[in-house]
């Protein structure tokens, strides 16, 4: 089975372990990403393929068990953030929608260079969970 995973940048650069193409690993995985917030950086399509969130800061029961898995493909993810006029402050930044930025990765460690005008986010990881993980 194929999930498609999202880890956000600050998950992994708190206490993520770097991971890469062919790794096996296991998570605590949630079922319920966050599809309108991932959908503001990267679209609907692309949002609406994700399966699942890696969460290892609670939220979640203690007695979940880890989902294990081979990666097999990481693409980062950054966008752009500024004021949005209708919900006030302009001090408060949000995702540019249509900004979002994908990039093919080989390897993740929670830190991708910004640009000027963009942020990293986070990471869409597919996984090939169960029988057919090799």
């Amino acid at each position: 089975m194929l999930y498609v995973v999202w880890i956000d940048s600050w998950q992994m650069q708190c206490c993520g372990d770097p991971f890469q193409v062919g790794d096996r690993i296991a998570w605590t995985l949630s079922d319920q990403p966050d599809r309108d917030w991932l959908g503001a950086v990267v679209g609907d399509d692309v949002a609406g393929r994700v399966t699942h969130a890696e969460e290892h800061h609670g939220g979640l029961p203690d007695d979940l068990p880890a989902t294990t898995g081979r990666v097999l493909a990481i693409t980062s993810v950054s966008c752009q953030y500024a004021p949005d006029p209708q919900r006030g402050d302009a001090r408060t930044l949000f995702p540019v929608p249509g900004s979002g930025r994908l990039l093919k990765v080989q390897k993740a460690t929670g830190w991708e260079p910004d640009s000027p005008d963009h942020q990293f986010n986070g990471y869409l990881v597919e996984l090939r969970v169960g029988e057919q993980e090799s």
